[in-house]
């Protein structure tokens, strides 16, 4: 069910959600969270609804939607409330925020606020510089972003690196989670030898290769060649050097990867790159600061530029056969 209430306020919007509850049961009492949406694009924000609607069949929410209109126009506010089917397991209040209430999204959003309850904020498309800072960013405890979205990703990423506050995310963090998992599950298996290098290849404006590149930077402690590579699709590859030879995962074409180690089979892995649904649901699943998101952040800092050249070359070097004792080595 979608009511829409034209040149609305929050009074009556809130009155409106009453009003609902009572006459067809359509309760608050469940909801774990406050998710708000800021979005100033517009022309994607039925994609982010669903995405959002999709995540609340796991985290039951209360959906704020901010989306700012023309600051030219006249002072109003648009209201929507979505229920039902239209809401998946939350309900949806969309707030179309326009002329000198555009800027004021922090004040329409506090009198719908569920009491008590966890805020998320969301920002889809661009976000603030300082999300700690934004005025809708205050209010929350954790603050999701996507620099993937951005009109320069490395740069928002490295911008927001600078103004980090422990709550904030980045959804270009959370697309690599897959990737982290495979690369620990192969330093598991042994031989268990100490990691000397890295090369992290990806496309020239990939931000998930950059935090890819920080993480193993940060954690394991060694040079780690970032090396940016034209009209890829995101994440290429990673190749950790130790002594018995170099633990390879692969993915040309965005959606398989091939898995090489000394002494182990090749292994073919699904790494399709992760929809929006499935990263704000794994984000909403915890609500205190990502130490380990930090720490990647704190790693870029440590990461050394290549050149394409020089992966192609690494990886004809991986391929060849050893013979001798670096064979015996690599078994």
């Amino acid at each position: 069910m979608i009511i829409d209430l034209p040149s609305t306020t929050t009074s009556q919007v809130n009155r409106k959600l009453v009003e609902l509850r009572e006459r067809g049961g359509a309760v608050a009492l469940g909801r774990v969270l406050t998710l708000v949406i800021v979005d100033d694009d517009g022309e994607h924000l039925e994609e982010h609804i669903d995405a959002a609607n999709e995540a609340s069949r796991e985290h039951p929410c209360r959906v704020i939607v901010v989306a700012r209109g023309s600051r030219t126009a006249a002072a109003r506010i648009d209201g929507q409330i979505r229920i039902g089917g239209d809401a998946g397991a939350s309900e949806v209040i969309v707030l179309r925020l326009y002329g000198p209430l555009a800027s004021q999204g922090q004040s329409a959003v506090v009198p719908l606020l569920l009491p008590d309850a966890p805020i998320v904020t969301w920002w889809p498309s661009a976000g603030p510089k300082s999300p700690a800072e934004d005025p809708i960013g205050l209010l929350a405890q954790r603050r999701i972003t996507d620099s993937a979205a951005e009109r320069n990703p490395i740069r928002a990423l490295q911008t927001r690196r600078k103004a980090y506050t422990a709550g904030d995310t980045d959804l270009a963090w959370t697309r690599l989670t897959n990737w982290r998992a495979q690369l620990v599950a192969a330093l598991d298996l042994p031989p268990y030898e100490a990691i000397t290098a890295a090369t992290v290849t990806g496309e020239a404006d990939s931000p998930s290769t950059e935090l890819l590149a920080g993480w193993l930077a940060e954690y394991l402690k060694i040079p780690v060649k970032r090396i940016k590579v034209p009209n890829a699709q995101g994440m290429v590859s990673v190749q950790l050097e130790r002594r018995s030879g170099m633990i390879e995962l692969h993915r040309p074409d965005g959606k398989v990867g091939t898995l090489s180690q000394p002494g182990q089979p090749t292994r073919r892995i699904a790494l399709h790159r992760r929809n929006t649904k499935d990263c704000l649901i794994e984000e909403l699943r915890r609500l205190d600061p990502d130490e380990v998101y930090e720490a990647a952040m704190h790693g870029l800092d440590r990461l050394a530029a290549g050149t394409p050249k020089a992966a192609a070359k690494s990886e004809k070097d991986a391929a060849k056969p050893k013979s001798g004792k670096k064979a015996k080595a690599a078994s």
